[in-house]
């Protein structure tokens, strides 16, 4: 296939993307926002049921049928700080959403602006303004109740998406500062192929490709600095990117 016709493919697959995301998004806003009714942890929960189900609808329609490894991982009646790599905006898709129980992911609060869909962000999120003190201090308070209330944290350590040519960027303390102020582990988690669906400083360009994550086992904050449980986390998630998916899962 020439250049012209793979980039005609691919822009055609991007406006295929988004108006299925969007019809399919209106169907599934209002029993999620009904869900924000409800009592944490239940009605999270719920949102999150819905939300897997949107994907394991939207995402194969697209081209980009997902794989989880490492679900055994999540010990019953335990909360965990989710820690995901980032490449592409395909990367939220397939992390909250498969994330074994309920669950909410650190935000930007400007994103609640966005007609409709801020609602649908706000209910699934920690909001931070990471321009602003307070917020920052705030959202670590948000996130400890969150873990208190027995659901997970999911955070991406690199803060805004990697358009480096190296399989992570640099962490931020935010997550394995938590880790350590409130006792509870961290889970590294994977991303694979995002970067290919969507190819840095290509707009309107959609490659279907199959998603992968994997979840790495816990580490524990016992015994660890900021600075130490950082460097061990980021040493084994960029070892596994760089060897791929594990393959006899």
């Amino acid at each position: 296939m020439s250049k012209f016709f793979r980039d005609l493919f691919a822009r055609l697959m991007a406006l295929w993307a988004l108006l299925t995301f969007a019809l399919s998004f209106l169907i599934i806003l209002w029993p999620s926002l009904i869900c924000g009714l409800f009592p944490n942890p239940v009605g999270q929960t719920w949102f999150i049921r819905i939300a897997n189900g949107w994907m394991r609808l939207w995402l194969p329609l697209v081209g980009c049928p997902p794989r989880i490894l490492g679900k055994e991982h999540f010990k019953k009646g335990e909360s965990y700080i989710v820690v995901c790599n980032h490449n592409s905006l395909m990367d939220p898709p397939l992390s909250s959403p498969f994330i074994p129980g309920p669950n909410k992911t650190i935000a930007k609060a400007s994103f609640t602006k966005v007609p409709l869909f801020g609602w649908y962000y706000r209910l699934g999120g920690v909001m931070v303004d990471r321009k602003d003190d307070k917020s920052r201090r705030k959202s670590i308070e948000r996130m400890r109740e969150v873990l208190d209330q027995g659901m997970h944290m999911c955070i991406y350590p690199e803060g805004t998406r990697n358009r480096t040519d190296q399989p992570l960027k640099s962490f931020y303390d935010g997550a394995f500062k938590l880790a350590i102020e409130s006792g509870h582990s961290i889970i590294p988690a994977v991303i694979f192929h995002t970067r290919n669906i969507l190819p840095p400083n290509r707009p309107f360009y959609f490659k279907p490709h199959p998603m992968v994550m994997e979840f790495l086992p816990p580490l524990s904050p016992a015994g660890e600095t900021v600075e130490s449980l950082k460097e061990k986390t980021y040493r084994i998630m960029w070892e596994r990117y760089t060897q791929g998916p594990t393959r006899n899962s």
